[in-house]
């Protein structure tokens, strides 16, 4: 890379590390609409700098055939309130993947690569697909109760309840779950949303969740905020990834900075036999 970006395998230079965070922040939202207009068999559109960084996501996101998208200020806003709860989390998987792939001195992208594989799986970036899952299995909001019982009977899973840190009500869906009242205003009916939101009410009145700690968390949300923009829960992951990358990027940067870094080298405690007899092969 030459020009204004230096190599990127100068990661110990603070400008060269300043110059590739800003190059891939900028451009992590325009792949990822690119993917998704590609998907979607849409072409690649111009994006648009007068716009704010959530606005011209969206602009790529969403406009068709050379017609600008029709943006409701609520689904902005949502879009941005995603875009910051979900950018940091402390030492989650992926961010805890970028820092220990990070810490051999590898350049940004290799390090960033191991987070998004990391947040591709199920059990991190695809939580709040997962809910939307989960609803399709609910016919309507007469059938809700009986669904609740069932996960208490261990017959299904409640998806987007309960959390590792949070053992109260996760503070990101505090905030988002007071936003998404207006995103459901400005978007087409769903009745999934009926759903979801008669599923929160009695699982929140049910002693069996609240005594286990089991609140919605910001997945629980985020997917039907998403789904009511028209997006499919493919796209939803991707989503999380434009944002964690800002996260993602502030590890690596503090961690590059501090000169007592070392690589990442976890110990391993053996848990195997402590004794184990030697077995001739013609006797296995």
């Amino acid at each position: 890379m030459g020009g204004e970006f230096p190599e990127a395998d100068d990661v110990l230079d603070q400008e060269v590390r300043h110059q590739q965070i800003i190059r891939l922040i900028a451009l992590t939202p325009v792949l990822a609409a690119l993917g998704h207009r590609r998907r979607e068999g849409l072409g690649p559109i111009e994006v648009k700098p007068e716009l704010s960084y959530t606005g011209n996501f969206l602009h790529m996101l969403l406009s068709k055939d050379g017609r600008e998208a029709n943006l409701a200020p609520a689904l902005e806003r949502a879009m941005d309130a995603l875009l910051i709860l979900h950018a940091e989390h402390e030492q989650n998987c992926s961010a805890n993947a970028v820092r220990a792939v990070g810490s051999s001195q590898v350049n940004p992208y290799s390090a960033v690569a191991a987070g998004a594989a990391a947040l591709h799986g199920p059990l991190h970036g695809g939580a709040n697909q997962a809910v939307l899952e989960m609803l399709d299995q609910i016919d309507s909001v007469e059938d809700v109760p009986a669904f609740i019982e069932s996960c208490k009977n261990g017959e299904r899973r409640l998806m987007g309840f309960g959390h590792r840190v949070y053992k109260n009500y996760d503070p990101r869906a505090k905030v988002i779950g007071e936003m998404a009242a207006s995103v459901f205003e400005a978007s087409e009916p769903n009745p999934k949303l009926e759903i979801a939101q008669a599923l929160e009410k009695i699982a929140m009145e049910d002693p069996y969740f609240t005594e286990r700690k089991l609140f919605p968390n910001v997945d629980f949300y985020s997917g039907l905020i998403y789904a009511a923009m028209g997006f499919k829960p493919s796209s939803f992951t991707v989503f999380f990834a434009v944002a964690r990358m800002v996260g993602w990027l502030a590890h690596w940067d503090e961690m590059m900075s501090d000169p007592k870094t070392r690589i990442v080298r976890p110990r391993q405690i053996y848990t195997g036999y402590s004794r184990r007899d030697w077995v001739a092969m013609n006797d296995r």
